[in-house]
């Protein structure tokens, strides 16, 4: 990899890690996605399962919604997925029907990941879509901010 493709994945990373950031303001799992264009956003989100009450509002599934909703269609060529936790079954499935060439995550998930940790969903030769991985981007901002979060959690309240 390039250092252009370092610096540039550093930078969308960040992105996201701002986004897991305002889960985790809003009481979240910090969680943060950003799918990118042609070095564009064009669609970020943060994880909203306790606000929203529903299990599958996952940062990738929020950002994958809003970027089908704005591009028209739910093929998703030339667009890279910056995320800063491994992708759970769910996230892999719905990125390998979304056809998304390319995902960038930053802490690995050694409960749920479905990217390499638990489970290659997203390299499965099975499926009619194999994704470009990219690991560990940020990850130690990232796995600090969700350690963080969960030690505020599991204080007792007084």
């Amino acid at each position: 990899m390039t250092r252009q493709n370092v610096d540039r994945d550093r930078f969308w990373m960040a992105r996201a890690l701002a986004f897991a950031q305002k889960a985790a303001d809003a009481g979240e799992v910090p969680v943060g996605a950003v799918l990118v264009h042609e070095d564009v956003p064009i669609a970020e989100a943060h994880n909203l399962r306790e606000t929203s009450g529903s299990p599958i509002a996952h940062a990738e599934m929020l950002a994958i919604q809003a970027a089908s909703e704005k591009i028209g269609n739910w093929r998703f060529t030339d667009i890279t997925l910056y995320v800063t936790l491994e992708p759970c079954t769910m996230c892999a499935g719905a990125i390998v029907l979304a056809r998304i060439p390319k995902v960038v995550y930053a802490a690995d998930d050694p409960k749920a990941g479905a990217a390499g940790t638990l489970y290659n969903i997203l390299q499965d030769d099975r499926l009619n879509h194999r994704v470009e991985l990219v690991r560990g981007v940020c990850a130690d901002e990232s796995s600090a901010l969700l350690k963080s979060f969960f030690q505020q959690r599991r204080r007792p309240h007084k």
